[in-house]
């Protein structure tokens, strides 16, 4: 571990680190946040989050104004790079696939296989690091944005038993059903619609052995909202009796202008399950 980075911020500390990642074979950079508590020595639970198609670490933690929420609660906030990279890293050039694009699934189809084992990365490797190097206990959220949303879904309904909760801003909540998801699903995981299924929220639903309240917030002039498809998500939750709260928000896009407008709602959302108060 190499920390790279580091600013005060509300009364605690914004860092960067990077480390040598066995899930991917390559130097992962990620953003950490330590709160006040965290810097003097209190164990805090911790609150991760994945960003969407074409970001890196830095996106979310220069842009949402996370810090003075992490600060009011006491969080620790790890926000990963969205793909493994490098010059021997397979690329794409297309902005929807490869370096940038990981979709947080473990590959399987060459040459993807090599190094986009972003699925093991974040839900194993990434917490180990964590709860090893840092004031960190081991109850953890996730949330996520976009390709982040659908990671952070799909993570959690993968996972049952190591989130306390999870929530997303505009997520790709069904990958099989929509070009972006289909483009990197087919890439990544090969043709058979029934492995792209272990890969979709919507699908995951309907089998979940937990149920952790879901929270979504989806602006209604995203200019992505066909990729994204609200709509299935809300109806695979009624159909399986699973909480969701869906929050449509007029007049906002797909931007950081729009997390940042609700990512305090989301934090305090965190903040009770992290507590141990549902709901």
């Amino acid at each position: 571990m190499n920390r790279i980075e580091h600013h005060a911020s509300f009364g605690g500390r914004q860092e960067v680190w990077q480390h040598a990642s066995r899930s991917t074979g390559t130097d992962m950079k990620l953003g950490v946040y330590l709160p006040p508590a965290a810097l003097a020595g209190e164990k805090r639970p911790v609150l991760y989050w994945l960003s969407g198609l074409t970001c890196t670490e830095q996106n979310f933690i220069t842009k949402a104004g996370a810090q003075q929420h992490a600060a009011r609660h006491g969080l620790i906030v790890v926000a990963p790079d969205t793909s493994p990279r490098g010059d021997a890293v397979a690329d794409d050039a297309a902005y929807d696939l490869g370096q940038g694009a990981g979709f947080y699934v473990n590959a399987t189809e060459a040459p993807w296989a090599a190094h986009y084992r972003m699925q093991d990365y974040v839900a194993d490797e990434l917490p180990a690091l964590i709860e090893q190097h840092f004031a960190a206990t081991d109850a953890r959220s996730i949330f996520g944005h976009s390709m982040g949303g659908h990671g952070a879904l799909v993570t959690a309904l993968r996972h049952p038993g190591r989130y306390r909760s999870v929530s997303a801003f505009a997520p790709i909540v069904a990958p099989s059903q929509v070009a972006w998801g289909q483009k990197a699903l087919a890439t990544y995981l090969g043709d058979d619609p029934k492995v792209w299924a272990q890969w979709d929220a919507v699908a995951l639903i309907a089998s979940a052995r937990e149920r952790l309240p879901l929270l979504v917030d989806q602006g209604d002039a995203d200019e992505f909202l066909n990729n994204l498809r609200p709509d299935l998500l809300q109806a695979a939750c009624a159909k399986a009796s699973h909480l969701l709260t869906l929050n449509l928000r007029a007049g906002y896009d797909h931007s950081y202008y729009f997390i940042a407008s609700f990512l305090a709602d989301h934090f305090a959302h965190h903040a009770r399950a992290l507590r141990g108060q549902n709901g």
